[in-house]
């Protein structure tokens, strides 16, 4: 699939630049090219890295695990 129509890059170019040694989104930038223009392929190009295994560390990106529920606190408005 096409993530960076500016550029042209796949999201296989963006794997195989992974794993040539790219471990961070300004590395892809640099290589390829991606987020370069008009920015709008960022976030797809930092899923392909996420799918990867490198968002944890490198991107930036926080990744919640499903299995932990997000706990939400509602509290009661009163007039003074």
């Amino acid at each position: 699939m096409i993530v960076c129509v500016c550029k042209s890059v796949s999201d296989r170019k963006i794997r195989a630049a992974i794993a040539e040694g790219a471990d961070t989104f300004e590395a892809l930038q640099f290589e390829l090219g991606i987020g370069t223009c008009c920015g709008k392929c960022e976030p797809s190009a930092r899923e392909v890295m996420a799918q990867c295994g490198l968002c944890e560390t490198e991107c930036g990106v926080e990744r919640r695990a499903p299995s932990q529920p997000m706990h939400v606190t509602f509290y009661e408005r009163k007039a003074a």
